[in-house]
C-alpha cells in the first residue's frame, strides 16, 4: 500500500541476511572439504559427477543408443526434444547416481523426479511426469551393463561392480575438478 517505505528497508535486511548466510555457509563447507579424501559418489559434487560418468560412459561405448533418441521428447509437458545430442547419457548418469544414494527407485518414482510444470496457455501450470520409456530403457541398460540390478522390495539397486565403478569415477571427477584449481 502506500507505507512501501517503511518495509522497503525490512526487505534490504531480509536479503543482507540471506546473502551473509549463504557466505557463512560456502566457508562452512569449504572448511570441511579442505582435508576430505574423496572415496565415494556422495563426497562429489553432482554437476561434476554426472559430467564426469556421462563422459566414462561415452568413452566406454557399452551403453546403446536407440533410434528414436534424437526424436523422442523426455516429458509430455516438453515441447521439443533435448537440444544436447548426448542427452541420454547425461539422463543415465543422473538416474545411476540416484540408485546409488537412494536404493529402491523405479520407474514410477524417476517419472515424477524427472517431471516438471506443464505450461497451458491461458489456463494454470500443472505438474506433468516424464517418459517412462526413456527411465526404463535406461534402467535396462544399466542392468545388462551389470551396474544395477532389481531389488526385491521393488525399484532397482546397485550392483557391488556398480559401486566399485562409480565410486572409481567420483574419484577421478574431484581428482579433475582440482587440477584446474591449482594452476
Amino acid at each position: 500500500g502506500i507505507f512501501w517505505h517503511l518495509h522497503f528497508p525490512l526487505a534490504l535486511t531480509r536479503l543482507a541476511l540471506s546473502l551473509l548466510a549463504a557466505m557463512a555457509v560456502q566457508f562452512y563447507d569449504a572448511d570441511f572439504k579442505e582435508g576430505l579424501k574423496v572415496k565415494t559418489v556422495k563426497d562429489v559434487e553432482a554437476d561434476k559427477f554426472i559430467v564426469a560418468f556421462a563422459q566414462h560412459l561415452k568413452r566406454q561405448g557399452r551403453f546403446e543408443i536407440p533410434k528414436w533418441a534424437d526424436v523422442v521428447k523426455t516429458s509430455r509437458s516438453k515441447e521439443l526434444p533435448p537440444s544436447d545430442p548426448d542427452w541420454l547419457y547425461v539422463r543415465t548418469a543422473s538416474m545411476v547416481r540416484k540408485v546409488y544414494i537412494r536404493a529402491g527407485t523405479g520407474v514410477g518414482g524417476f517419472r515424477k523426479v524427472y517431471g516438471g510444470q506443464q505450461r497451458r496457455g491461458t489456463q494454470t501450470k500443472h505438474f506433468c511426469k516424464s517418459s517412462g520409456k526413456v527411465a526404463r530403457y535406461v534402467l535396462q541398460q544399466l542392468e545388462e551393463m551389470g551396474l544395477v540390478e532389481q531389488d526385491e522390495n521393488g525399484g532397482r539397486k546397485i550392483t557391488k561392480e556398480g559401486q566399485r565403478e562409480l565410486d572409481t569415477v567420483a574419484v577421478q571427477a574431484a581428482e579433475a575438478a582440482e587440477a584446474p584449481d591449482e594452476d
